[in-house]
């Protein structure tokens, strides 16, 4: 919405483009089209314009200029995310970083790289890795998302059960906050003393400003990978066999899961990897580390799933095998397109003992609704990812969709788990957040969001639900309740 007072867009737009540093600004109806919704369709909005800044000059000036117009802000990076945290306000401006794509520094000594927002997270990876080193976070979507983007999300991946989420690879932010002023959010070398308000900004969704550079961590490869296909007859075993792994005091690299019908989705598309299609289940064990440390680890990881039903367990010979399983793996997203035109990529985390039962009452919910579903899991961390597929068009199924969408949320929360494990909240999950906080655990999180953004500018209607007493007459709290599901 354009706040009483603000100039005609033709004119509001005529000073974006005038601004230095500024790439392009896109305002036309068919170039704003794919800017309408990020990863999750579900939602849409309309933005004024799209502008492409290179440099952290270029976003202080339009954040400034927004400002003095009163309109909102989106900051967006490869539009990959799967909970509408970059879902656009109407009338709003999306600040698109993807021109500021510089891998600045590499200090090899160190350990540390500084990048641009705009970086795709698996080309870090590939421009360090004549160093011996790579970026650990890989996002399934590492191949297009990007390192700001991942910021904003907190992001994860299959190998978040190792290596962690983002937030500790994090290691600076500069980062322009919502009235237009430049700051710097950690230190590169790990030891920031008071708040840590660089913990605060991660995984904030874009919420409290926007990432103009970052230090991250980078590791060192490892000096052997092995790759593991354990498929079984059923997936109650299969998850089993996941906590027993754990049990044991194992930490793979990677444990993930997926159900018969994601096996039957990939190995019909061009990701075929050579999952065996009679199995309900398969596991996908990656190690790595030192070679005798792995090897003593995957003999104990065939064992464990043999004993709990594995009907036979698959090692990559070279890497080339290994990169064709986890191409399926990688792939499983993309392969529902030939189930039907429109992907719900649901996100939920629960107790890892408990996964067998959320699971199957997962299924079942979908059962009774009559809705197409496939289950993906970091099962390593308890962290689902139930696909569902669907087709828009049909309005019926559209609430459906909806319906069992919200019911996911339910089962898993009673279960003992949280909201999101790697997605965000955004749009999607903010009015469920009262599943699991109370109006009194709201309160500190507005707060924080309240001293970095007062006038609820800087992405609003995101992650946190309005109070309960604010009405559309209340402008402080505009940006809570804007973007509707």
């Amino acid at each position: 919405m354009v706040e009483a007072g603000s100039p005609p867009d033709e004119i509001f737009l005529d000073r974006l483009r005038q601004l230095r540093g500024v790439e392009r600004v896109l305002a036309q109806p068919a170039e704003l089209f794919p800017y309408e919704a990020d990863g999750l369709t579900l939602l849409r909005g309309r933005p004024v314009a799209v502008v492409f800044p290179r440099d952290r000059e270029a976003v202080v000036a339009i954040v400034e200029v927004c400002n003095a117009a009163g309109r909102a802000f989106v900051p967006r990076g490869s539009g990959t995310g799967l909970s509408g945290g970059a879902t656009p306000v109407d009338g709003c401006v999306i600040i698109e970083c993807a021109c500021m794509n510089r891998v600045l520094a590499v200090d090899a000594v160190g350990n540390t790289a500084t990048v641009q927002p705009g970086v795709i997270n698996a080309q870090l990876s590939e421009h360090v890795a004549p160093l011996g080193l790579y970026y650990a976070p890989d996002p399934s979507s590492q191949s297009a998302c990007t390192i700001g983007g991942n910021i904003a999300e907190n992001s994860g991946g299959p190998h978040t059960l190792k290596y962690g989420t983002t937030s500790p690879h994090v290691l600076e932010l500069e980062v322009v906050l919502p009235d237009g002023s430049l700051v710097q959010l950690g230190r590169r070398d790990g030891h920031c003393a008071g708040y840590d308000l660089r913990g605060a900004f991660v995984g904030s969704e874009g919420t409290l400003g926007i990432v103009t550079q970052a230090v991250v961590r980078l590791v060192a490869l490892p000096e052997t990978v092995c790759t593991m296909l354990a498929p079984f007859p059923t997936l109650v075993e299969a998850c089993r066999a996941v906590s027993a792994v754990i049990g044991a005091g194992i930490v793979p690299a990677a444990l993930e899961l997926l159900d018969d019908r994601t096996i039957d989705a990939v190995e019909a598309s061009v990701f075929a990897a050579g999952y065996p299609r009679d199995a309900r289940a398969v596991l996908l064990v990656e190690l790595d580390g030192r070679k005798c440390a792995v090897e003593h680890e995957r003999e104990q990881v065939e064992a464990l799933a043999r004993s709990h039903g594995a009907l036979e367990v698959r090692v990559a010979k070279d890497s080339a095998e290994r990169l064709a399983l986890w191409r399926g793996r990688k792939g499983a997203f993309g392969a529902m397109g030939r189930i039907a035109p429109d992907l719900y990529v649901h996100d939920a985390v629960v107790p890892r003992t408990r996964l067998p039962e959320v699971v199957e009452a997962i299924n079942s919910a979908a059962e009774q609704r009559g809705v197409r579903l496939a289950n993906i899991l970091h099962a390593g961390d308890g962290n689902l990812h139930p696909n569902i597929s669907f087709d828009r068009r049909n309005s019926e199924e559209l609430e459906k969709v909806r319906e069992l969408g919200a019911e996911i949320l339910r089962i898993c929360v009673a279960a003992g788990g949280v909201l999101s494990g790697e997605h965000g909240i955004g749009v999607e999950k903010r009015d469920y957040m009262h599943l699991l906080f109370d109006e009194a655990d709201l309160v500190p999180m507005r707060w924080l969001h309240d001293s970095f953004d007062p006038e609820d500018r800087c992405n609003p209607g995101k992650v946190v639900p309005a109070p309960r007493a604010c009405t559309e007459s209340n402008p402080k709290h505009r940006g809570y309740a804007k973007v509707e599901f």
